[in-house]
This record gives C-alpha cells, structure tokens and sequence, in this order.
C-alpha cells in the first residue's frame, strides 16, 4: 500500500538525516526517484526548488510535496508525520544525552566527525543541483549538452547575491522571471 510505503520511505529519511537541509537531499532522492521511481529527476529538482521558496524545513516541505503528488492530501499528511516522528523522537534522546554528557571529549570528537560528513553531503547535493540545472541529469556519464542560459541566471544570481546584496525573496522573483522571459526566446 502507498500509504505505508510513504511513512516508511520517510520515516527512513527522518531517521537518517543527519545534517538535515542540504544534506538531506540525496537521502531524499535515492528514496523518492531511484528505489521507488515516485518522481523524475526533474520533478525532484522542481520539488527542491519550491521545497526551498516555502517556509520550513527543506526535509518536512519535500516530504509533503512529494507526499502530495504521489498520494493526494492524505499522502502529504502520512509522508510528512513519517519524516518528522523520528526526527521529535531523535531529539527528545539526544537532548537528554548531551545534557548528561555535555563534557565528554568523545561526544565532542563524534560531533566533529558528524559535521565532516554533513558537509560532504551538502556539497554532493550542490553539485546534484548543478548538474540537474545546466546539463539536465545528475549522472555525469549522461551529460549530452549544456544550458548556458541557466549559466548566466546563476552568474548573475550568485553577484547579486553576494555583491550587491539582493534580498533571496526579490533575487527568486527575477530569477523566476527570467525563467519565464526565456521560454518566449
């Protein structure tokens, strides 16, 4: 049954997404396109960019998308209650750990080792969205051409954002734009 695949799926990914943003993506992805096909990458990639426009966690918002496009409304709530009940449980332990242990040099060293690799992921999930943008798949084997126009919305997003300081809210509503502008050119 779908239901049960959804909050297990999910469950899954709440259990396991250490990190939790960025590096929860292709914990997502190899749930939701690769084992269960629920998606293509493309609507994965579309899922993350509104997953990241709308309020809240990236997890909790790609859970509910997806949740909603494979199941309707009842799926949303079931995919959603899956990803979030092992990250309150997870939490509740953790919070009662660390307060207990909150000066052991091995917690310590562990929480260091946890960043290393929260960063690793991250930086695969940017390099996913990179390649799913400007070559249209994330598999490098694959790559048969090269989107210079989304080349050029991201040079020009990323100075904007870094040099002149545009707000994200204004910097995805021209970029939006001029996504719509070139589907007319």
């Amino acid at each position: 049954m779908i239901f049960i695949q959804l909050f297990l799926s999910f469950f899954q990914i709440g259990l396991f997404s250490i990190g939790g943003g960025y590096a929860i993506i292709p914990a997502i992805s190899e749930q939701v396109v690769t084992i269960h096909n629920w998606v293509s990458e493309k609507t994965f990639t579309d899922i993350i960019t509104i997953s990241q426009m709308t309020p809240g966690p990236l997890a909790v918002n790609t859970s509910t998308f997806v949740g909603i496009q494979i199941a309707g409304i009842f799926g949303a709530i079931v995919a959603t209650l899956g990803c979030v009940i092992s990250g309150i449980a997870i939490s509740l332990f953790l919070f009662r750990f660390f307060k207990k242990h909150a000066s052991s040099q091995y917690v310590f060293e562990t929480l260091g080792g946890l960043k290393a690799a929260s960063l690793g992921l991250i930086i695969s999930a940017a390099a996913t969205i990179l390649l799913l943008t400007f070559c249209g798949t994330s598999d490098i084997t694959q790559i048969s051409g090269f989107d210079w126009m989304a080349a050029v919305v991201f040079t020009l997003a990323f100075i904007a954002l870094r040099k002149w300081r545009v707000g994200p809210v204004l910097l995805m509503i021209l970029t939006g734009m001029s996504g719509l502008i070139t589907l007319f050119f």
